[in-house]
């Protein structure tokens, strides 16, 4: 299945969805002082928007989000988006930061009844059609699908190298000497089994402790598109560029009215 693939019949209402967006920001700063980092504004709607506009359309009824840093903004957020976009968008939140890993294990029924599950990093703007990574993730078998995308940075991300048939057979977290640029995108599609492996390790972080352990069990979906990670004050301008051409200068308009506080 390619990216350009009808999906209009393709339906995700029992996976679960965990969004990690805890983090503090601190290179985003001085804005994040008073504005949580999932919550910065592309073009006026929040970062943490384009992932729930998107888990909505790719038919995610159920999404975890993890808080830590100013958790009351989110708090209303999530329950402002469970109401607008009829979705159940419910908060966890880390008194103290458990690691990327440690959320995982934190919420060990995030499958529920699913044969899968999508954990996402929220400090990416993305173009990334969840629906179409969940269809190729059933397709091939292998307990978890890595979101890849071609990096200019690649010793400042973790690094695959895939074979001929798209199986990862490397995984480095930030390498010195790397033989590839696609990058991980913070993007994980994971069968039942496989997360209840990830929660079984009470490890604290996916690309340090968690992902090695898959190499040669997890495919590859390379994304052609747009994949920002907006972790300095930088590539927040260059996301605000990039948002018009692939977004349009007022994302969702006539979906939903936009979210509180998002014009701030």
């Amino acid at each position: 299945m390619t990216m350009g693939d009808d999906l209009s019949s393709f339906r995700n209402p029992s996976v679960g969805a965990l969004v990690l967006a805890g983090g503090l920001g601190t290179r985003l700063r001085p804005l994040t002082d008073s504005t949580p980092k999932c919550l910065v504004p592309i073009l006026g709607v929040p970062l943490l928007e384009f992932w729930m506009q998107e888990l909505r359309r790719s038919h995610v009824s159920r999404v975890v989000v993890n808080t830590h840093h100013l958790p009351d903004p989110v708090r209303a957020y999530l329950a402002d988006v469970s109401r607008r976009l009829a979705i159940s968008a419910e908060e966890f939140y880390e008194p103290k930061l458990l690691g990327s890993a440690g959320t995982v294990t934190a919420n060990p029924k995030l499958c529920g009844d699913a044969d899968c599950c999508l954990i996402i990093y929220a400090d990416n703007l993305s173009t990334i059609r969840l629906d179409a990574l969940l269809a190729f993730h059933r397709q091939h078998g292998e307990p978890m699908t890595m979101m890849l995308f071609h990096t200019t940075r690649p010793k400042a991300c973790g690094i695959a190298t895939l074979n001929e048939d798209g199986t990862i057979v490397e995984f480095i977290e930030k390498p010195q000497n790397p033989t590839s640029n696609l990058a991980n995108g913070g993007i994980y599609v994971v069968s039942k089994d496989a997360y209840r492996e990830m929660v079984e390790l009470g490890a604290f972080d996916l690309g340090f402790d968690v992902l090695p352990r898959f190499v040669g069990r997890m495919k590859g979906f390379v994304h052609e598109g747009l994949h920002l990670d907006i972790g300095n004050l930088d590539a927040l301008r260059d996301a605000q560029t990039a948002a018009v051409e692939h977004f349009g200068e007022h994302p969702f308009v006539g979906l939903n009215d936009l979210p509180s506080g998002g014009e701030t």
